[in-house]
């Protein structure tokens, strides 16, 4: 007599894969067929929610074959649903066939992947203050619900009419605002340097970051540099991805 244990595991390779294992022994093939439409239904709505665009640039047979194939083939780390979509980011990257012909879908699967956990982080903006009136003297933080994102190709515009398979390079920011908002912009070289500058330097003041970049680019025009820096570091704070410590 087989242990429940072994029951659990013939069960659970069915489910995973009803077209390639035989149904469990004493177990009738209309119950069964309803528990593999279950996982199979839950699963892919979860994923297609979290990955509309994913979902859009795939046909129906690129689509419902990726998620038979995780649902086969994975082994998911957590028990929690949400985190499924982290699975199956981990997925994606594995897989070489659907790379090789559009080789994006990796980076527009993360791309997608960061909406959801920035809406889902617990983390918290300080309460807001005001820039203060020496913004060079002043140091600056990194929302912890702001990402710099770079990628090979511009995920930000990829849809079913656009499935660019030519590099063009791309950096991104996407945060979640006081209202918990999710969105994201587009940034410079500028930006993308500061930014992550503000990150490796806690405590370093604006003035100082700012005389990194320009010996960095060997600027000409330092004040110029400093305007410039001055806008962008106001337009971020009212954007929240930037707050002033106080």
């Amino acid at each position: 007599m087989k242990t429940f244990q072994q029951t659990q595991i013939d069960f659970a390779k069915y489910l995973r894969a009803p077209d390639e294992q035989p149904i469990p022994a004493g177990m009738e093939v209309r119950r069964m067929d309803i528990y593999c439409d279950l996982i199979y239904n839950n699963i892919e709505n979860l994923i297609a929610g979290v990955f509309p665009v994913l979902r859009s640039v795939l046909s129906d047979e690129q689509w419902h074959g990726l998620v038979r194939q995780f649902i086969k083939n994975h082994r998911c780390q957590t028990p929690y649903f949400l985190e499924i979509s982290e699975e199956f980011l981990q997925f994606i990257t594995q897989q070489s066939v659907l790379l090789s012909e559009l080789p994006f879908i990796a980076e527009l699967a993360h791309y997608e992947w960061v909406e959801l956990a920035l809406d889902i982080s617990e983390a918290q903006l300080p309460a807001l203050i005001s820039v203060p009136n020496d913004i060079f003297g002043a140091t600056f933080c990194v929302s912890p619900l702001a990402v710099a994102l770079h990628y090979q190709y511009p995920v930000h515009k990829i849809s079913p009419q656009f499935k660019t398979t030519i590099p063009d390079a791309v950096a991104l920011v996407v945060y979640r605002n006081r209202a918990d908002q999710v969105r994201f912009m587009t940034v410079n070289p500028l930006t993308s340097r500061l930014l992550y500058l503000m990150h490796a330097n806690t405590g370093a003041y604006l003035g100082e970051l700012l005389s990194i970049i320009a010996e960095e680019l060997q600027h000409p025009h330092p004040e110029q540099l400093k305007s410039e820096a001055e806008s962008l570091v106001k337009a971020l704070c009212e954007l929240d991805v930037l707050y002033p410590i106080a």
